[in-house]
């Protein structure tokens, strides 16, 4: 597939310049890589796509391999940054909000999502780690403001599956759109209080 060519923003002469650049390029990148596998796209490609020299795209991401973790930790700061959750709200009532933002992320950047959560070279090291700093982030949003006799490990193992359960129910629900958005929402809230639910009571009968 022939990619379009993206004329970027005149070449860089301050550090807002730069760091304009570098956003645009990432927002690239999210595109690129989400419609195509990484082995299928090329750095020369990708320069055309965005109207750059290969040897300027080289400054900012020393390697390809390089462009496509930074895409991808750019996605996992999107999707923290539009799911954090009011700290002023009771934990409980923070619930629907945040998975809503989540779903609503889900919903507009369906294939950054997907790439974000899928990977798309293998067990890369790189991105096997920023894939799970993202979801160490929302265990320990979960987790805080836990009662400390709650916060054992059940808990935390319950929640950390239930990550899992957003996660693989977000993807299924974005490649088929077969509920209503609000209909996931409450559902995976349901499923939540349900978990805890389970896990406080097992850890009551330690």
């Amino acid at each position: 597939m022939a990619l379009a060519k993206r004329r970027l923003t005149k070449p860089p002469r301050a550090r807002l310049d730069v760091d304009e650049r570098r956003a645009q390029l990432l927002a690239l990148g999210l595109e690129l890589f989400s419609q195509r596998a990484y082995d299928a796209i090329s750095i020369d490609e990708i320069a055309l796509a965005a109207g750059i020299s290969k040897g300027l795209l080289y400054h900012y991401f020393p390697t390809k391999r390089d462009f496509y973790a930074a895409a991808i930790r750019e996605a996992s700061r999107q999707l923290l940054d539009c799911t954090r959750p009011d700290a002023g709200a009771p934990p409980m009532e923070r619930v629907h909000p945040v998975i809503d933002a989540y779903l609503a992320y889900v919903e507009r950047r369906g294939p950054a999502y997907s790439a974000l959560m899928r990977g798309g070279i293998g067990s890369d090291p790189a991105v096997a780690a920023i894939v799970q700093e993202t979801r160490d982030a929302f265990l320990d949003r979960l987790m805080q403001n836990v009662p400390a006799p709650a916060a054992g490990p059940e808990l935390r193992v319950t929640l950390r599956g239930w990550i899992g359960f957003v996660e693989a129910a977000s993807l299924d629900w974005v490649e088929r759109h077969e509920m209503k958005r609000e209909a996931l929402r409450d559902l995976c809230a349901e499923v939540l209080v349900q978990a805890i639910s389970v896990a406080t009571r097992r850890a009551a009968a330690r």
